[in-house]
């Protein structure tokens, strides 16, 4: 039987891969917010404005959005999770 589990220390410059990881999940955090945003704004713009497609756009890039967020935030959440399922197969 194989037992093997991840080194957080067999290799160098592995704590800086973590800061920059953490440092990409806020920036894209950041980004989703600016973009949700941006998207409230083309989504008030095409309602005011009778502009249906204008308005579906907006409503859509919101929602992708609060996806993009979700996926950021929950990101190591859901690498552990389907490591966790990985490890009883």
């Amino acid at each position: 039987m194989i037992d093997i589990d991840p080194n957080g220390t067999g290799l160098p410059g592995i704590e800086q891969l973590r800061v920059i990881v953490g440092a990409v999940m806020t920036v894209g955090l950041i980004l989703s917010v600016l973009a949700l945003i941006v998207a409230a704004i083309v989504w008030g713009f095409g309602a005011n404005s009778s502009n249906p497609h204008l308005s579906a756009r907006g409503k859509t890039g919101v929602l992708v959005c609060c996806g993009a967020a979700i996926v950021c935030g929950a990101s190591v959440t859901l690498v552990n999770f389907f490591w966790g399922v990985g490890q009883t197969v």
